[in-house]
C-alpha cells in the first residue's frame, strides 16, 4: 500500500510511502521558470508532475491514499504570492484528478498534531528524521523543510 503526501508550495516535495515494505521516496515540487515583467518567476511545473505520476501507472503501485496540505493565505502575504500558490495548488489538484487519484485535503494542524510536530519547520526535519531515520539525509538541510512535510503528511495518511 502506498500513501503520498504532498507538500505544494515551490519548495513542496511529494512523498510515497510503502508501508508493507517500510520504504519511502521524496521527491521535490518540479518548478520551472517563467519571464513575467521582465522577472523570472518560478511555477509548479503540470508536465513535470505529471511525469512524476506516470511512475505510479501499472499493477505494482497499489496507492491506498493521497493526502494534500489545505494551504490558504498568511498575514502579510502579498495578492501575487497569494494567487501564484493557489495556482500551484490547483495545477496540483488537476495533475491528480487527471489521474484518476482521490485526494485527502488536511490541514497542517492536523497532520502535525497527529506527527507530533513541535517547532516549525525545525521540527518537522527533526520529527521525519526520527521517523525515517535510514532517509534522515533527506531532511539534512534547512530547505529540506518541504521535503519533510511531504513524508510526515505520507506518514498520517498511513497512521491514521
Amino acid at each position: 500500500m502506498i500513501y503520498i503526501g504532498i507538500d505544494p508550495g515551490l519548495n513542496g516535495a511529494i512523498a510515497f510511502l510503502d508501508m508493507e515494505i517500510g520504504h519511502l521516496s521524496v521527491l521535490d515540487m518540479p518548478t520551472f521558470e517563467v519571464k513575467r515583467n521582465n522577472k523570472l518567476k518560478r511555477e509548479v511545473s503540470p508536465q513535470g508532475l505529471a511525469n512524476i505520476f506516470d511512475l505510479t501507472d501499472g499493477p505494482a503501485w497499489n496507492i491506498r491514499e493521497v493526502v494534500l496540505e489545505r494551504v490558504g493565505a498568511m498575514p502579510g502575504q502579498g495578492v501575487s504570492s497569494v494567487f501564484s500558490f493557489g495556482r500551484s495548488v490547483g495545477v496540483i489538484e488537476g495533475v491528480l484528478a487527471a489521474r484518476g487519484l482521490s485526494v485527502s485535503i488536511v490541514t497542517p494542524q492536523a497532520w502535525q498534531k497527529a506527527a507530533g510536530v513541535r517547532g516549525g519547520k525545525d521540527g518537522s526535519r527533526m520529527r521525519a528524521c526520527e521517523l525515517f531515520p535510514n532517509y534522515a539525509n533527506l531532511f539534512a538541510r534547512k530547505k529540506d523543510d518541504g521535503r519533510a512535510d511531504a513524508a510526515l503528511m505520507a506518514w498520517y495518511a498511513a497512521t491514521k
